[in-house]
């Protein structure tokens, strides 16, 4: 071993000391407390968990649709250069760059249904008392979802903006001389051009959306009556119950669904 081999292993180390302490066991052992049959028999017997599976299906399906096209739209607005339109770019990308706890929590504080802005406003343009957002499952979900779009929109508006940046301005260009209209340019350049990004960016999306915790605990905290839990938040109720076993097989059960898309996303990156 050359003296660069072995000061390259010796730097290496510390870093395979973190991963397998903080990363392997973790991993390792949740899985041991998870493998007793019982446990899933249970999970599946618990009406609230085939809820949380209904409620996840709704949130990634909704977000990952909306976000991404509302983002596939944006990515053109944001492409003028007029200054304004640079100006607004500012301030839309502010959700994304801000923490998510005091932005999520504002929020709830804002849907409080005694003294949010939201009923506030409501009862004093109508004289009407508003409605308990929160306290709704259908609607605390909505909101969820709501939260979860607001803060994540405006990475995958860059993310699809740069791919934009990419197209050649000569095929836009020769599109016009032929007499192009702006739908034709999108559907025959535009898209063509941005299918494989769109697709990676819409798995790699559908991953992070699954893992997101924050905008329905810090939301609505699973309720009401934990009907509003998601796969990610789900664990946090066993464990208050003082169910570990179940907490870590609502997490191994989300496998089936994070893995296949983790293989798709790796497989597309090394073509």
């Amino acid at each position: 071993m050359s003296s660069w081999q072995f000061w390259g292993t010796i730097l290496v180390i510390p870093y395979l000391l973190v991963f397998l302490v903080f990363v392997i066991y973790p991993v390792g052992y949740g899985l041991w407390l998870a493998r007793h049959p019982e446990s899933y028999e249970r999970l599946f017997a618990d009406p609230i968990f085939l809820r949380t599976v209904v409620n996840t299906v709704i949130f990634v399906v909704v977000s990952v649709n909306v976000k991404m096209i509302v983002a596939l739209l944006l990515s053109g607005f944001f492409l003028s250069t007029r200054w304004w339109v640079k100006v607004l770019s500012m301030i839309f990308i502010l959700p994304w760059a801000v923490p998510s706890i005091p932005t999520i929590l504002s929020m709830r504080f804002m849907l409080n249904p005694e003294w949010g802005v939201i009923n506030t406003l409501i009862f004093k343009m109508t004289g009407m008392d508003g409605p308990n957002w929160l306290n709704e499952p259908a609607l605390a979900l909505s909101f969820s979802m709501l939260a979860h779009i607001w803060k994540s929109l405006p990475f995958w508006t860059l993310i699809l903006l740069a791919g934009r940046m990419a197209i050649p301005g000569e095929q836009y260009e020769a599109a016009s001389v032929d007499g192009a209209t702006v739908l034709q340019k999108f559907r025959f350049i535009t898209w063509p051009s941005m299918r494989s990004l769109y697709l990676t960016s819409t798995i790699l999306s559908m991953i992070w959306t699954l893992g997101d915790f924050n905008s329905v605990y810090l939301l609505t905290g699973g309720g009401p009556a934990d009907l509003t839990h998601v796969l990610a938040t789900l664990g946090i109720r066993y464990l208050r119950l003082d169910q570990v076993d179940l907490s870590l097989a609502s997490i191994v059960v989300a496998l089936p669904l994070v893995l296949p898309l983790v293989y798709f996303m790796m497989k597309r990156l090394s073509k």
